[in-house]
């Protein structure tokens, strides 16, 4: 295990963030029905300074998600939804012609709506390339360039993306090596009975639960640091690199089923962000470093937009997650 810094062994922060966490989930929870562990892998890919692809069928509350989330750590809030029209300084903002009091004339940068802490991008697969890509290299740089002056992007900032996975046509889906750059895929699925009533309940009576902010913005910049030193044992980190290696096709480690079902598998981005996503699970839960089995938790979110299937996997009706399923079963 490499050895930890001092900070990384102050127990009086681990228990502050991990206090933390809880309150931010009670706060969700007031507006947000279920979708545990939807929240918990949200809330992980922010501390950790990553971005997250959300898909789900209309109606599951991925928007209202994430503004509760905004208001809950007082962070500014911002939502584009993408159309086939929208242009690419539509999201990152343009320069303007602004008239002086003496005149004259000069060019002024009108800030677009990606200047903003928490940042909705709606059905990202309903724009073109060009937008899309627009977007992702702001996300990627953290900042955008407009007049040939760079611009910097708030600190903290964080992407959440949303498709609908039905009603494909006319949209334009994201090549794998664009999806790469979220760090999780995360899948809503429908209510449990129970949850479904109760959101009917809650939603058709009286007024909006209130959400109080629980952390700053200054705050979760602090646990974000922390959370990246977290020390990580070796064994813990092989075992993350050994999943990862075994998704592809061409390895000497991964087993038959990969070499019929997938045609790539996943980059070393993938082991980085598995051990990355362990890290900050260990530290919301109050463990000073991970296990194998927060690897294991993280798996499929990180693993699912990152490996690619073959003909023979359709045919079979093998879906990424069948696969990454299997490999963590050791087979």
């Amino acid at each position: 295990m490499s050895s930890p810094t001092s900070e990384t062994q102050d127990p009086e922060t681990l228990d502050e963030l991990n206090d933390a966490y809880n309150r931010l989930r009670e706060e969700i929870g007031k507006v947000i029905v279920g979708q545990e562990d939807i929240i918990e892998m949200v809330v992980v890919c922010l501390m950790a300074r990553g971005h997250a692809l959300l898909i789900g069928v209309p109606g599951l509350a991925k928007t209202l998600l994430v503004r509760t989330l905004a208001g809950a750590l007082d962070l500014d809030f911002s939502r584009v939804q993408f159309t086939p029209d929208l242009m690419p300084s539509d999201i990152t903002g343009t320069e303007i012609i602004q008239e002086t009091m003496d005149g004259g004339r000069h060019f002024e940068f009108a800030a677009g709506p990606i200047f903003a802490n928490v940042i909705l991008a709606d059905e990202i697969n309903r724009t073109p390339p060009k937008t899309q890509a627009a977007l992702l290299e702001a996300m990627q740089e953290q900042h955008v360039t407009a007049g040939g002056e760079t611009h910097t992007l708030d600190d903290p900032f964080f992407v959440l993306a949303t498709q609908n996975p039905i009603e494909q046509e006319g949209t334009y889906p994201l090549p794998e090596a664009q999806l790469d750059r979220f760090m999780l895929n995360v899948w809503l699925d429908y209510p449990s009975f129970d949850q479904e009533v109760e959101v009917v309940r809650t939603t058709t009576a009286g007024p909006h639960a209130e959400v109080t902010p629980v952390m700053s913005a200054e705050e979760l910049e602090e646990y974000q640091d922390f959370v990246r030193q977290i020390p990580v044992a070796d064994n813990v980190i092989e075992y993350a690199v050994q999943l990862v290696s075994r998704t592809r096709p061409e390895s000497d480690s991964s087993p038959e089923f990969v070499e019929d079902y997938l045609s790539y598998g996943a980059g070393p981005r993938a082991s980085q962000y598995l051990v990355l996503g362990a890290k900050t699970l260990s530290a919301l839960e109050g463990r000073m470093t991970p296990v194998e089995e927060d690897i294991r938790r993280m798996a499929v979110s990180v693993l699912r937009h990152r490996i690619v299937t073959s003909f023979n996997a359709e045919a079979d009706d093998v879906s990424s997650v069948d696969i990454i399923e299997r490999l963590l079963d050791g087979e």
